[in-house]
């Protein structure tokens, strides 16, 4: 009888245990560490720009380690973990293994992080964006594929929404370390005054980038993938990946600001 008695509570614990290993699944199905270290490298190298533009290149190995440590791969998966636990539901959980478990969808997930490593190289980028530009033009069925992925993901409000957020974060991180003085709203009116652009850009982008990481998929599979974005799971999912993402690059250009004011406030006295 006690046996009986305890099993439910045994079971009740298991739950949580459960969930944080289908969870797991989930985030190696969808490589985020890989694309976690992709896009560290990337905003490693725009780091190194800023050293070069505003520092002079003499922001040295401390400013390297400063670099490094802001950029951490392990912290962008965890709070991109965060935003899935706190956004997908159980059943939405195991519906996203159930896609990317399949063939189609672990090509499609190394195709993207491929493609996000690729695009990084400014030739690439352009090439890419030329590429869009002639099948835009040709009214090329492939690019309404694009656009129907890209729909069901709320892709460029989304990424327009985190370069909005994370370049006012980079501001306030260099008002803070010393470098301006604006206050916020002088800084929110200066980021906004970007909407247009941001907005224009980051679209043209968008379908430069999926047009080249599909360009191994038929049409068929496109539209496969697209289903499944617009599904509930889907849309959870995607939702969870803007979040945590979002949050995490607003946490990293925030540092970033920050830590380049600082070396530009020390190099002046």
């Amino acid at each position: 009888m006690r046996a009986w008695v305890f099993a439910p509570l045994l079971w009740l614990l298991a739950l949580p245990a459960w969930a944080d290993a289908r969870m797991t699944v989930l985030v190696d199905l969808l490589e985020l560490r890989q694309a976690a270290v992709i896009l560290s490298d990337e905003g490693q190298a725009h780091a190194e720009m800023l050293n070069q533009d505003m520092l002079g290149g003499q922001g040295g190995p401390g400013w390297q380690m400063q670099v490094e440590s802001i950029h951490d791969a392990g912290r962008m998966v965890e709070m991109v973990r965060r935003a899935l636990e706190e956004t997908m539901t159980s059943a939405e959980v195991e519906q996203a293994i159930d896609f990317y478990s399949t063939e189609l969808g672990g090509r499609i997930v190394g195709l993207e992080n491929a493609g996000r490593a690729a695009i990084a190289e400014p030739e690439v980028e352009q090439i890419a964006r030329a590429h869009y530009g002639v099948l835009a033009g040709d009214h090329d069925p492939r690019v309404a594929l694009i656009r129907r992925l890209i729909d069901a993901a709320d892709m460029v409000d989304r990424n327009v929404s985190t370069a909005l957020n994370s370049n006012f974060q980079f501001l306030r991180g260099m008002r803070d370390g010393g470098a301006l003085e604006d206050s916020d709203e002088d800084l929110l009116a200066e980021v906004g005054a970007e909407l247009e652009a941001v907005t224009e850009d980051t679209s043209v982008w968008m379908h430069a980038y999926l047009l080249l990481a599909y360009h191994p998929l038929r049409d068929a599979e496109i539209a496969q993938y697209a289903q499944f974005a617009e599904t509930g799971a889907g849309r959870a999912l995607n939702r969870a990946l803007f979040d945590g993402f979002g949050r995490a690059y607003e946490d990293i250009s925030y540092g970033l600001g920050r830590a380049l004011a600082l070396n530009m406030v020390a190099e002046s006295l």
